[in-house]
């Protein structure tokens, strides 16, 4: 099951429980340069960190991010932010039945 609107992806987003095999795949950019990058592991856990990363923003605007900590099959573990430019896929696992066909 895949997810690639914004709407999938924060559906998707929702739905993730611990232990949940997912692959994610993310749009980097620098520059003029663009590339894809995939991340493949087991949910630990899902956060929306509150933050202040914008610059000369009202002192009370509230910017969010939602994260993603992925453990690694070989232990590491990777925090992923969720952008317009992610794209969740869930791989066979014990969690994966419990998540909407739409996303």
């Amino acid at each position: 099951m895949t997810a690639e609107t914004p709407a999938d992806v924060y559906r998707v987003f929702s739905t993730l429980a611990p232990d949940d095999p997912i692959e994610v795949e993310h749009l980097v950019t620098v520059g003029a340069r663009q590339w894809k990058t995939v991340t493949r592991g087991r949910v630990v856990r899902t956060e929306r960190n509150r933050h202040g990363q914008h610059f000369r923003r009202n002192w009370d605007d509230k910017v969010f991010s939602d994260v993603i900590v992925l453990a690694k099959p070989d232990g590491e573990l990777s925090w992923i932010t969720i952008d317009e430019f992610t794209v969740i896929r869930r791989l066979g696992g014990p969690s994966s039945s419990s998540a909407s066909s739409s996303a």
